[in-house]
């Protein structure tokens, strides 16, 4: 992902969060926010209950890889919180499992 599509800043997280309601499903919790500006961001946070950092940093290389095969529409932003469940499954099941959220938000440009 370059480094435009990426939500960072604690008080972003925060106002996400509050002011949208989650799309939970499987391993994945996720708060869209769509705005007026002409790019899109995603943001990812795993707890530290899940894994110790190493584990916490391979998880969210995976989630970066499945984003970044894709082309995303304009004005939005996206936080992907990581669940426990997450653990359960194995790398391909999370791809399916992310893409079909990301379908049903309707952010991935449909050719």
């Amino acid at each position: 992902m370059k480094k435009i599509n990426i939500l960072k800043e604690n008080r972003d997280f925060s106002r996400i969060v509050k002011n949208n309601k989650p799309f939970k499903y499987k391993g994945y919790v996720v708060y869209l926010e769509l705005k007026k500006e002409e790019y899109y961001k995603f943001g990812i946070s795993v707890s530290k209950k899940i894994a110790n950092a190493v584990g916490r940093n391979k998880i969210k290389r995976q989630v970066r890889e499945i984003i970044s095969k894709n082309i995303y529409e304009k004005n939005f932003n996206c936080i992907i919180i990581i669940r426990r469940s997450y653990l359960e499954n194995n790398f391909e099941q999370n791809k399916e499992d992310l893409l079909f959220i990301l379908k049903k938000l309707k952010l991935i440009k449909e050719n």
